[in-house]
């Protein structure tokens, strides 16, 4: 197949949806993590599990890189964003992450901070040159897929010197976290059922397949990297049943149009130059892990707004109703939480699941109306 469309085709969907209905042992349940917050989206919007037998089931991992940043964090750049000489730059997600006591930088912009939306982070150089009498911060965040952008506009400020532009760094790392993810509580005792992982897309464009054979090898748990379309969605659920039934555990490639093993050497190589490892970094739900994220290496420090502005770890205050951290880990889905749908709205967000476009929360919000027994007429060509 060539085109996109080509991959939402309704009588294919429904053709491979007979394969996995007629291959799953009705004797098991399979438990299946999609790790990423575009998966998830789109098993939603598309109608995915409708067209699952009632065995298969669907966790929603922690792959929303807006939802697993933790309040410390985001009330860090709130610190900075209220600074005087500061422009904040960041993505438009991040204006509407409730932080502690549900501030969030769309108000502190309404105080009448300079907080600005971009689309790249390479529109934070040229807000830098435009304001040589300000400090232009660009609030950095998400996994392996938008760290070599950031990587880059560094580079970029270094070439240029340009001493009033710098980073807030808050890389992660999708490995570790699946890692946190099968080391959890709640994994050891059996709370958290899971029996193999639909490994993310893009990110894997970036790293390649290669990552994720530890997981087969430590783990006992078999990785299907997939990519966006319900076509590519169903058949890692297909690739995974086959695996489980046949005892076999190993890293499978879907989306070979898109991802490697080796992945994209160019951008791995600008990381590796510009970012190092974090000694540890706390995740929204899944605590504190050891190199799990990325912080800007000495050659940069000069960039580095965390070192520039002093700034010190915060430690946020999470609404204590919201369920968003045992959703990210895995163990309760966004209907499990009693501030679902009323009074937390994607209008009136009281976490970061229901902000993001890649939150759990979000999904289940815009998608609840489809039909859950076929998929979505208006998305999918039948």
């Amino acid at each position: 197949m060539k085109y996109v469309d080509e991959f939402r085709d309704g009588d294919k969907a429904r053709a491979i949806a007979g394969q996995i209905r007629a291959e799953a042992d009705p004797a098991r349940t399979y438990h299946l993590m999609e790790f990423c917050g575009g998966h998830t989206h789109a098993i939603f919007r598309y109608g995915i599990p409708g067209l699952l037998p009632d065995n298969v089931k669907l966790i929603h991992g922690p792959g929303c890189p807006v939802c697993v940043l933790p309040i410390g964090r985001l009330d860090m750049a709130v610190e900075l964003a209220r600074r005087p000489d500061v422009i904040l730059c960041t993505y438009g997600d991040m204006l509407r992450v409730p932080g502690s006591g549900r501030v969030s930088l769309m108000k502190v912009r309404a105080e009448g901070t300079d907080v600005r939306m971009l689309y790249s982070p390479a529109d934070a150089i040229k807000i830098a040159q435009q304001n040589p009498d300000k400090q232009v911060v660009f609030f950095a965040i998400g996994f392996e897929t938008t760290t070599p952008p950031t990587a880059l506009v560094l580079e970029q400020a270094k070439k240029l010197n340009l001493s009033n532009f710098s980073v807030f760094c808050n890389h992660v790392l999708t490995p570790a976290a699946m890692h946190a993810i099968l080391n959890t509580q709640e994994a050891d005792s059996g709370a958290l059922m899971l029996d193999g992982f639909i490994g993310p897309a893009h990110v894997s464009t970036v790293i390649g397949s290669a990552p994720y054979e530890p997981f087969p090898a430590q783990y006992g748990k078999p990785v299907v990297i997939a990519g966006f379309e319900p076509l590519d969605v169903l058949q890692a659920i297909l690739m995974l049943i086959r695996q489980l039934n046949e005892g076999r555990c190993e890293v499978e490639n879907e989306f070979t149009r898109a991802v490697t093993r080796e992945g994209n050497a160019k951008a791995k190589a600008l990381v590796e130059q510009v970012f190092e490892l974090r000694p540890s970094f706390e995740w929204r739900g899944l605590g504190a892990i050891p190199e799990s994220a990325l912080q800007i290496r000495a050659e940069y420090a000069e960039f580095d707004a965390e070192k520039r502005f002093a700034l010190t770890q915060l430690e946020g205050r999470e609404n204590k109703a919201c369920e968003c951290p045992a959703i990210l880990r895995g163990v309760k889905n966004p209907r499990d939480c009693k501030l679902f749908g009323d009074p937390c709205t994607p209008d009136n967000p009281l976490g970061s699941c229901m902000v993001s476009s890649e939150g759990a929360c979000a999904a289940y919000y815009s998608y609840g109306r489809l039909s859950d027994n076929r998929i979505a007429a208006e998305e999918v060509n039948a």
